[in-house]
C-alpha cells in the first residue's frame, strides 16, 4: 500500500506537465474545452479521483468502468448517472457492479460552485475515469471534453447494449461495433481488468457445479482458491480481476490469459476462445500486447478517446446539469 501511495504522488507531480502539452483536436470535442470556460476543472477533479483512490485504490477501476457503461448507451452523456426505478445504473449489468457515483457528485458541488452550469456530467465521468487509469500507473491520454449531458436514462438499452462476461467473444465484437469500436478495441479495452475486481456471480459458471466440471480454459489451482472464495456465498464475494498485480495499471492482464489465469469467460476467451474472431485476430493482440506494454499503453490511451467520442451531446443538445443525478 505504501508503494501505491507513492506511485500517486508521484503521477501527481507530473501531471501538470502533461497539462501544459494539451491542444484542440476532433471535429467536436476538444481537450481544451474548458481552458477558458473553466481551468481550474482538471485540478478540482485531479484532486478528488487521488483522495478517494487513496482512501480506496480500486476507486480508480470503478472510474474507469463507469465511464465505459456510460458511453455504451445512449453515447457518453452523463445518462448513467441519472437516479430514478427506470436508471441505467439499476439495470442488471450495473447492479452491485458500478460504482463512483459519490465521487463524480462531490466534483460536481465544487465545479458548481467554482463555474456554475459550464462543466458538464458526462465530461465528469470522462476525465475521473482518465485520472483513475493515469494513478493506476497506467498511461496518461487526452481526455477530449465538451460533451453535454441527456435528458433521459435507457435502461432497457443498459440491459441489452453492454457487453457480458458470458457472451461469446463474437458477440462481444459485435456489441462494440454497434457504438463505433472495432476488434482491437475489444482486446485493447478488454485490458481495463488489469485493475478492478469481480463479483463470484461472474465467473461462478467456470468452476464445478452439480452439474458441471471447472472450465478447462481455467488454471486448476486458480479454479480451486476461487471455488473456496466463492462457496456458500451469496455470489457477492469480490476477487482481483487480476491476480498478478490487482491495483496496477500494468501488461499482466494479457500474460495471465497466456496461463490460463483470466478470471472471467470474456476475459480468457481473447486467447482460448474456439471462434474464428479470436484465431484471426485476439488471440495475437493478446500475445502482442504480454509482450509490449508500451504499446498496450499507446493502443489503450486511443482507444479511450475513440470511446469517449461516442455520440456525444454538443452545441446546443442535452443540457449542462445542476446536479448529476436528475434533469435540470
Amino acid at each position: 500500500m505504501e508503494y501505491s501511495h507513492c506511485r500517486l504522488l508521484l503521477v501527481c507531480s507530473v501531471l501538470g506537465l502533461c497539462l501544459c502539452n494539451q491542444g484542440a483536436r476532433g471535429d467536436e470535442l476538444t481537450s481544451d474545452f474548458y481552458d477558458y470556460k473553466c481551468p481550474g476543472v482538471y485540478t478540482v477533479v485531479q484532486q478528488h479521483v487521488f483522495s478517494s483512490m487513496r482512501d480506496e485504490l480500486r476507486m480508480g477501476a470503478s472510474l474507469l468502468r463507469l465511464h465505459f457503461h456510460d458511453c455504451f448507451v445512449n453515447g457518453c452523456d452523463g445518462s448513467i448517472l441519472l437516479d430514478g426505478d427506470k436508471g441505467e445504473k439499476f439495470a442488471r449489468p450495473n447492479q452491485n457492479s458500478v460504482r463512483g457515483y459519490e465521487v463524480i457528485d462531490a466534483i460536481k458541488v465544487d465545479l458548481e460552485s467554482m463555474c456554475p452550469g459550464v462543466v458538464s456530467c458526462a465530461d465528469v465521468v470522462a476525465l475521473a475515469a482518465g485520472y483513475g487509469v493515469l494513478f493506476s500507473g497506467g498511461p496518461y491520454y487526452d481526455v477530449l471534453l465538451g460533451r453535454r449531458d441527456g435528458l433521459v436514462a435507457n435502461q432497457s438499452g443498459a440491459e441489452k447494449g453492454l457487453p457480458s462476461p458470458f457472451e461469446p467473444i463474437s458477440s462481444i465484437v459485435q456489441k462494440f461495433a454497434d457504438v463505433g469500436l472495432d476488434t482491437t478495441d475489444v482486446v485493447v479495452l478488454s485490458g481495463a481488468h488489469t485493475i478492478g475486481r469481480a463479483r463470484c456471480g461472474l465467473f461462478s459458471n467456470r468452476l464445478t457445479s452439480t452439474t458441471s466440471s471447472a472450465d478447462p480454459t481455467l488454471d486448476s489451482t486458480m479454479a480451486a482458491n476461487l471455488q473456496s472464495l466463492c462457496a456458500g456465498g451469496d455470489g457477492n464475494q469480490t476477487t482481483a480481476l487480476d491476480i498478478s498485480s490487482a491495483d496496477a495499471f500494468d501488461k499482466h492482464y494479457y500474460q495471465n490469459l497466456l496461463t490460463k489465469k483470466g478470471l472471467l469467460s470474456s476475459d480468457q476467451g481473447l486467447f482460448s476462445g474456439d471462434e474464428d474472431v479470436v484465431a484471426s485476430t485476439t488471440k495475437a493482440l493478446v500475445q502482442k500486447y504480454s509482450d509490449d506494454g508500451e504499446q498496450f499503453f499507446s493502443d489503450f490511451g486511443a482507444s479511450m478517446v475513440k470511446m469517449g467520442s461516442i455520440r456525444p451531446l454538443t452545441g446546443s443538445e442535452g443540457e449542462i446539469r445542476c446536479n448529476c443525478r436528475v434533469a435540470n
